[in-house]
């Protein structure tokens, strides 16, 4: 929903039940069978990284450009983008749903180590500015954007500080410019909710949820 707020689009929100999941998402994405799935006209458009590039190409003159214009910042981009999806999403899902302390341990390591390293990226490709790509949003903003209400999370949980202004000043910097922008103020969730999500969908038994709820 960021990508379609920084780009003007007109959409309707159709939350779904992922314990019992409607018609039309089965029908939408048939080979997942999970969220987010972009309907566009009648056609479907699924996965997360696919569907940002896909609306910032469907109106590629409307708001600011998502991917860059230069083929190297856009690979860039890209490059983080998928860095944040490999790194952060395995160990998130091991803080959120695992009860094992020795996993949790090693999780919280590899998350650390995940967010140490993108540190060192953002001070590279932001060149003292806001955002990956210096004053606008851009792919890589917007990927892990959706994981910082879920670093909230786990510092709620584990009492681990995974950005603080010691280790992660810029990233500190950086999670306050993108959650001021007009565009992710209404879609980023609280992280006390996602806490209740998590005890909700643990008590269930259900804890595969957990991948909807970073997208």
């Amino acid at each position: 929903m960021i990508a379609l707020n920084l780009k003007g689009f007109e959409y309707e929100y159709l939350p779904d039940d992922l314990f019992n999941k409607s018609e039309l998402l089965l029908k939408s994405n048939p080979v997942y069978k999970w969220v987010p799935v972009l309907l566009y006209g009648d056609k479907p458009v699924c996965e997360s990284r696919i569907i940002v590039e896909y609306i910032d190409q469907v109106k590629p003159s409307s708001g600011p450009s998502i991917l860059p214009a230069d083929p190297y910042d856009r690979a860039i981009a890209r490059f983080w983008a998928a860095y944040v999806d490999d790194k952060l999403a395995p160990p998130s899902l091991v803080l959120a749903w695992s009860k094992d302390e020795k996993s949790i341990a090693e999780a919280k390591e590899k998350l650390l180590a995940a967010v140490l390293q993108l540190e060192e990226a953002f001070v590279k490709c932001s060149k003292g500015k806001s955002f990956f790509d210096g004053d606008t949003i851009n792919l890589a903003d917007i990927t892990l954007g959706s994981f910082h209400s879920w670093l909230k999370v786990f510092k709620i949980i584990t009492g681990k500080n995974f950005l603080d202004k010691t280790k992660t000043p810029r990233l500190v910097e950086w999670a306050k410019c993108f959650r001021s922008v007009d565009a992710t103020k209404e879609v980023l969730p609280e992280a006390e909710k996602l806490v209740e999500f998590r005890k909700f969908a643990q008590a269930v038994g259900r804890v595969t949820v957990a991948k909807a709820a970073t997208e």
